[in-house]
């Protein structure tokens, strides 16, 4: 897994979809898992990831 690639792919959905990005990104981990592509599972939750914390904290 190329963690830097995920880091990009993670900001350019951020910057794309915004607060969406995070659910996208959820989607595809669940597809993947899904479908059995465990890999690419793990990868989408990596990007998950990284675009929860590029969000920040929840706040309340």
């Amino acid at each position: 897994m190329d963690v830097i690639k995920a880091t990009e792919i993670a900001h350019a959905l951020y910057r794309s979809h915004g607060d969406k990005a995070e659910a996208l990104a959820a989607q595809r981990e669940h597809h993947y898992r899904d479908v059995g592509d465990s890999e690419e599972a793990t990868y989408w939750r990596t990007i998950r990831g990284s675009i929860r914390q590029m969000r920040g904290a929840n706040q309340s």
